[in-house]
């Protein structure tokens, strides 16, 4: 088969998936366009420009991206941006955003894992890095990848009034600010079973939190999977088993090119 404008690092079971992805994100661009979808249209091209970052990312750093690697990180931008967004998976099935905030902090983790563990076999570089540090710095990167997207979600919301970090019915909440005396002490309000915004009731059975609670779920997901695969990567150091899966979604320097 001719490559065409194919990226050029993508091969065998990456350049298949790649090619039908694209597929079904042009036949979703043009569905969009002809019912006057704007929106969406443009989402499907962020998308077809994001199925790019990989093949950019092992040219200009010059490093290899096994292709276990490159073909979640494809299915992940495809989850996200087409079922989530366009398909409104978000909605329609609620641990959608938890399962891809998961899947985040474990990537960003091996991310971080990966520019570290380069560093540690470049010649060089004559400090070794041991497996422990290794592992709590991906810990690390992958918690301040987190944060930094829910820094642009709040600056999503705020200043151009999307709903990226999405509403959370509760029961109950205790503020300070409703405190009619001026001291630091929470009021509590148990048990709220109706919410009116402006003389409307919202016909909802409860509070109506706006982003909290979603936050710091995103933000405990990422935990959980910077943890899972910081504990992996201690392993994987420790014993450099190049069968481990850890070996097979880690980029490597490029003389480990396929």
């Amino acid at each position: 088969m001719k490559k065409r404008n194919w990226p050029k690092s993508y091969t065998g079971r990456t350049l298949t998936v790649y090619i039908i992805l694209r597929v079904i994100v042009i036949a979703t661009m043009i569905m969009s366009f002809l019912s006057r979808n704007y929106q969406n249209v443009f989402m499907c091209v962020l998308t077809l420009i994001l199925f790019y970052m990989p093949d950019i990312l092992q040219r200009r750093l010059r490093i290899y991206l096994p292709d276990a690697l490159e073909i979640i990180i494809l299915v992940f931008i495809f989850a996200a941006e087409i079922l989530g967004e366009i398909q409104s998976f978000y909605v329609k099935i609620p641990i959608w955003d938890t399962l891809l905030h998961t899947t985040t902090g474990f990537l960003a983790a091996a991310v971080g894992f990966s520019m570290v563990d380069l560093l540690n076999r470049n010649e060089q570089f004559s400090i070794r890095m041991s497996p422990i540090y290794m592992a709590v710095a991906a810990f690390c990167f992958s918690m301040t990848i987190g944060v930094m997207w829910e820094f642009f979600e709040f600056s999503m919301d705020v200043f151009f009034g999307m709903d990226t970090q999405k509403d959370t019915i509760v029961s109950g909440f205790s503020s300070v600010l409703l405190n009619p005396e001026p001291v630091n002490e929470a009021i509590k309000y148990r048990d709220i079973t109706s919410t009116v915004v402006n003389g409307q009731d919202l016909g909802i059975n409860g509070y109506l939190d706006i982003g909290l609670y979603d936050t710091m779920k995103d933000l405990l997901v990422n935990f959980i999977g910077a943890v899972v695969f910081s504990v992996i990567g201690f392993f994987y150091v420790k014993y450099r088993d190049r069968n481990s899966f850890v070996d097979k979604i880690i980029p490597k320097p490029e003389e480990g090119a396929k």
